[in-house]
């Protein structure tokens, strides 16, 4: 689905625009909606982004992040603003779910409400919209976006550096979830002025100190491996998270050191919370964690990269995991 004409003469005069994404935003969440933005300012657009709950420290370096509103701290600010929007775009989500009270606000608005998302099977609450699987992130689209409009020359180092983040979080640092295209718009933004080095180093070399001791506890700890699975899984308990005091961005990234290991093709990151129990799943190949996250744990997203969730007991979400991991790798059925 690509609704891009419709969605050009939407934004062809200046409007009121919000432009959002999801829960916990991860580095595509953050880098689409700073990207698009500071495209759509370009275009004479003013455009505030909301973000439903704050975003990891590690991203302060993008130009605009302090601009964002967060709902969690700052409702009825958000609430006027996207009431009083003639367009909302929705990058990064496929469901209004994915964004609690925002998407309640954003249903009863009276904007046209655009989407823009990588995410498979997304639920028809858009206007327009965007949908394209194959794409590494929403960064990837958005660039893709602007090239199709013919505005790709409006992309500076701003804009550049914000569908870089996306791009290189999204994929692992190119390690996975690639196509042709990904490499493209990367070399684009390289040719642009946009310095990659730089980029990795902010976004994968700023750990503190307490997060280099959490992820020593969580290999050395609470990390389980299920071998003839080829899967591994590290979990948290509420108590890690009261000795170690876990906050937002704390966590981000210790499930792919899973993947490091030769045989391990499915790791799995399981985390409880003070009413619900999260999980992250990531795969190797063929192995479709989605379909894993999507038919248990209430979750999905892609292929090898998904979330879900469960309540009650860590021991029992656990166990469930172990007996039903089985049942999505190809060479055991």
């Amino acid at each position: 689905m690509n609704d891009t004409p419709q969605i050009k003469d939407l934004i062809a005069f200046p409007q009121e625009v919000v432009v959002t994404s999801h829960r916990n935003p991860d580095g595509d969440a953050i880098g689409s909606t700073l990207g698009l933005a500071a495209f759509l300012r370009k275009m004479n657009h003013t455009v505030h982004v909301i973000l439903p709950s704050e975003y990891p420290d590690v991203y302060g370096f993008l130009k605009g992040i302090d601009d964002i509103i967060i709902y969690d701290l700052e409702p009825d600010k958000a609430d006027v603003l996207i009431k009083n929007a003639n367009l909302t775009f929705c990058l990064d989500f496929n469901s209004l779910e994915r964004i609690d009270k925002v998407g309640m606000a954003i249903k009863e608005s009276k904007a046209k409400i655009v989407m823009i998302d990588h995410h498979m099977d997304p639920e028809p609450f858009y206007d327009h919209g965007i949908s394209t699987p194959a794409a590494s992130s929403t960064c990837e689209m958005v660039y893709t976006f602007i090239k199709d409009l013919g505005k790709d020359d409006l992309i500076g180092l701003e804009i550049g550096e914000a569908i870089m983040t996306g791009i290189l979080t999204d994929t692992g640092s190119f390690r996975h979830n690639t196509n042709q295209e990904t490499y493209y718009i990367a070399g684009a933004l390289k040719s642009k002025g946009v310095d990659d080095y730089y980029l990795q180093d902010k976004i994968f070399n700023s750990m503190t100190e307490k997060q280099v001791r959490l992820l020593g506890h969580c290999l050395n700890n609470r990390m389980e491996l299920m071998p003839e699975q080829k899967t591994g899984i590290i979990f948290l308990n509420k108590k890690d998270y009261e000795v170690y005091d876990i906050q937002r961005g704390d966590t981000e990234g210790i499930v792919n050191y899973l993947l490091m290991m030769k045989h391990i093709d499915v790791a799995i990151f399981v985390r409880q919370q003070p009413k619900i129990i999260k999980m992250s799943f990531r795969s190797k190949g063929d192995i479709s964690v989605q379909a894993l996250a999507r038919d248990h744990f209430k979750g999905g997203g892609h292929k090898n990269a998904s979330g879900g969730h469960a309540y009650g007991s860590l021991n029992k979400v656990l166990d469930k995991i172990k007996s039903v991991v089985p049942d999505y790798i190809p060479s055991l059925n």
